[in-house]
């Protein structure tokens, strides 16, 4: 994977298949402290101390459908080549945090790509699923709660054209808005 947020997709979706119905992305840029940090925890099924373990290892996937996962440890070396790192938190029952930190001007950190878009998709995509995501650039925050819009749209599905357009104006405009140098 070419950029951070199709990283971010596929751990979001890892927490969907652990049955989560509650995922949090949060990405914090800094040019201050130079740091680059996303998180993505939820509270689906967790793993034991034994599969934290292994995650990392790309020839230990669970997926029945291809042998090798290649997403956490690629994410891991990008993090760790960039003089930062990753850590796995996650308990049984309880859910799952994956956190990784780059060094933010560092010339070899993938680009953030296209986030709008993910977040727009994973909300989208997973109607059931409560999704909060906070973008923090320099101590600037914008956060989106996807319950907010639910509860005003009542039976209207989110999937509505106008409304995919109008929800992805919305993250747009909101990491724009703290987005200032």
């Amino acid at each position: 994977m070419r950029e951070l947020a199709l990283h971010i997709l596929d751990i979001a979706e890892n927490s969907v298949n652990a049955n989560a119905d509650l995922i949090r992305i949060s990405l914090n840029e800094s040019t201050i402290t130079d740091k680059f940090s996303i998180s993505v925890s939820d509270n689906g099924k967790g793993m034991d101390e034994e599969m934290v373990k292994t995650i990392i290892d790309p020839f230990s996937a669970t997926l029945t459908t291809r042998k090798i996962g290649l997403g956490i440890p690629f994410l891991k070396a990008a993090a760790e080549a960039c003089n930062g790192g990753m850590t796995i938190n996650s308990t049984i029952n309880k859910g799952t945090r994956i956190s990784c930190s780059f060094q933010h001007s560092h010339m070899d950190r993938m680009p953030l790509g296209d986030i709008v878009n993910t977040i727009t998709m994973l909300v989208i995509g997973y109607p059931d699923i409560h999704w909060i995501f906070r973008y923090e650039f320099n101590d600037n925050l914008f956060e989106f709660d996807d319950e907010f819009f639910k509860s005003e749209l009542g039976d209207l599905p989110l999937s509505e054209p106008s409304l995919i357009s109008f929800l992805r104006s919305h993250i747009q405009e909101g990491i724009a808005s703290v987005k200032i140098y």
